[in-house]
């Protein structure tokens, strides 16, 4: 929000998006203070020192740090493997088998036949981006995703860049997006027939006349059941039109030799596979936790404002939106916990807990129906069915509960330190030796 994006596209590649990252983390000094190379593995909490010890495996072996506060960032999938179903016959294929979060640098698909498996976000992005030096790409799917077109650059941003102040015309890009993104949201869970109708009606416009839309880009559920695909200036559309890319809708009965056979029959010739079947979401990102020597079961929790665990104190984790950009709850979370910790540094206190009170009733953390949601329901923690334990995936409603909202607020128990107050009020910084040390 403090950094004005300049690139033209608004659907912003990889590339981009990382060069952003690092310039920005540059210009406010952060990228000095970053541990590379360390993979957290626990994080114990000690109620007499009101700190954490967080230890993390390196090439050169175990580091181990303390903190006052730990805020974990790391997003909720898990990065040592995708999710793969136990597709029958893959040893028989004698093509390559690729799953995108482990892809290969030395992947040549250039003029080859490529199947990509899946109908989410990644395999409409790999798709035509893959058919432009691929032989032909067929993006098999068991049933349709909601899938739309928008121009890649925003022109109404564009023109704004030009008339106003660098951050005057970022700011209200912002705020034109959220408004937009909420209204139509709310607008598809109102009328979702209405809404579904559009949306196929959308795509039927970028096909060729007689094209199957109603089989494959007409989905079983409502919209925002799951996730909606953005395609940027209709890529995916623009490689069906021109032969390179192909959508097939089916199931997989066995790989063989040379590609795929379906259930229907049909066989798929492939020298790539393309396992875009979706990834595994983890708790906490992976990180084994535990108060005063008692593991935490992030099952047995309830979130508090969508960013904090009953129970445990001094911790926050950001998490983003299902129906808009991650980065805008990110922000969110990023400004409570700078608030909750300047509170805990001028009252001279120790610790935040979040603690449940009685009569609130558990709910499902997400109502989403894809998936990687359903596999992973029953080791995701609980939502409660009032404030401040309801989740909301609403830009407005958060902004107005975590900007706005004492942070005192009666069910956050705040508790005082054993330690002077000046080394709360100025700690020093984090040390990484190795081995047991102090900091903030």
């Amino acid at each position: 929000a403090f950094r004005p994006w300049t690139e033209a596209k608004a659907i912003a590649d990889g590339p981009s998006i990382l060069k952003y990252v690092r310039d920005t983390a540059s210009e406010g000094g952060i990228d000095r203070h970053i541990r590379f190379g360390h993979k957290v593995v626990s994080a114990s909490w000690s109620t007499p020192d009101a700190a954490w010890t967080v230890e993390a495996r390196t090439a050169s072996g175990t580091a181990r740090v303390t903190c006052n506060f730990l805020f974990l960032c790391g997003g909720y999938y898990s990065y040592e493997s995708g999710y793969t179903p136990d597709f029958a016959g893959t040893e028989r294929f004698g093509g390559r088998i690729v799953h995108p979060q482990q892809w290969p640098q030395d992947l040549d698909y250039a003029g080859k036949r490529v199947v990509v498996i899946g109908s989410g976000a990644t395999a409409v992005t790999l798709v035509p981006e893959m058919a432009r030096t691929a032989a032909h790409v067929s993006m098999l799917q068991r049933s349709p995703t909601y899938v739309f077109a928008r121009p890649a650059v925003d022109a109404v941003a564009e023109w704004l860049k030009r008339h106003l102040p660098a951050l005057w015309a970022y700011r209200l890009v912002r705020l034109k997006n959220v408004a937009l993104q909420l209204y139509f949201y709310r607008l598809a869970r109102r009328y979702p027939d209405k809404a579904k109708a559009r949306l196929v009606e959308m795509v039927r416009a970028q096909l060729p006349p007689g094209y199957d839309v109603e089989r494959h880009f007409s989905p079983r559920y409502k919209p925002w059941d799951q996730r909606v695909c953005l395609v940027p200036d209709g890529d995916l559309f623009q490689a069906i039109r021109d032969g390179r890319a192909s959508v097939v809708t089916d199931t997989i009965e066995s790989f063989t030799e040379q590609g795929i056979r379906l259930a229907s029959g049909q066989q798929l010739a492939a020298d790539i596979v393309v396992t875009a079947t979706g990834l595994e979401l983890q708790v906490q990102g992976g990180i084994r936790q535990s108060v005063a020597g008692v593991p935490v079961d992030a099952s047995k929790v309830l979130v508090y404002k969508g960013m904090m665990y009953s129970g445990v104190p001094n911790w926050a984790s950001a998490f983003g939106y299902t129906n808009a950009s991650w980065t805008l709850k990110a922000d969110l979370t990023a400004r409570y916990a700078c608030r909750l910790i300047a509170h805990l540094q001028r009252h001279g206190l120790a610790s935040c807990t979040p603690v449940r009170g009685e009569g609130v009733r558990e709910q499902p953390f997400l109502d989403f129906s894809s998936g990687y949601v359903q596999r992973a329901l029953p080791m995701l923690p609980k939502q409660g069915n009032r404030p401040p334990w309801r989740l909301y995936q609403n830009y407005l409603l958060d902004w107005l509960t975590l900007r706005l909202t004492r942070v005192d607020d009666g069910v956050m128990r705040f508790e005082r330190s054993a330690l002077p107050d000046s080394a709360l009020q100025a700690a020093p910084p984090v040390r990484d030796t190795g081995s047991p040390s102090s900091g903030a």
